[in-house]
């Protein structure tokens, strides 16, 4: 039996879904996304997480830059915005998504779906609410 997408992964569609706009919309999503992580694990910590997550997205995705990024605001995903920007919007778009899932997924094994949603929901606000603004249940 298949069991169904977690809450985060719902949250994760419905924004891209939001913000189909390319490289800068992803950006500014990783960047509000960044901002949440790095007040609970430090830069270094949000830098291992998502190193690590483009190394695995790599495997599906391996045009995507795997340089160093930047701790300087504006300029922490200059390398993930220049490799989106060389792509189709769909085919950019479907590496976003994977490295959002890839991300999100490390996150949530080490602190849980419970909290990982919650960082989500703070980072991205009444998007992560349904197109009622309700709030998605995972049900």
């Amino acid at each position: 039996m298949e069991t169904p997408d977690p809450q985060r992964h719902q949250i994760i569609d419905r924004i891209i879904a939001q913000h189909p706009e390319g490289a800068d919309a992803a950006c500014a999503l990783w960047e509000t996304l960044a901002t949440e992580v790095i007040s609970i694990v430090g830069t270094g910590g949000f830098d291992s997480l998502y190193a690590r997550s483009v190394f695995l997205a790599q495997s599906r995705f391996p045009w995507l830059a795997a340089g160093a990024s930047s701790a300087q605001a504006g300029h922490r995903f200059a390398s993930l915005k220049t490799s989106l920007a060389a792509q189709t919007p769909a085919h950019a778009g479907e590496a976003n998504r994977l490295l959002l899932v890839t991300f999100t997924d490390i996150v949530a094994s080490l602190i849980g779906e419970a909290l990982t949603t919650g960082i989500l929901r703070s980072a991205w606000g009444n998007a992560a609410a349904d197109k009622n603004g309700k709030e998605l249940k995972n049900e």
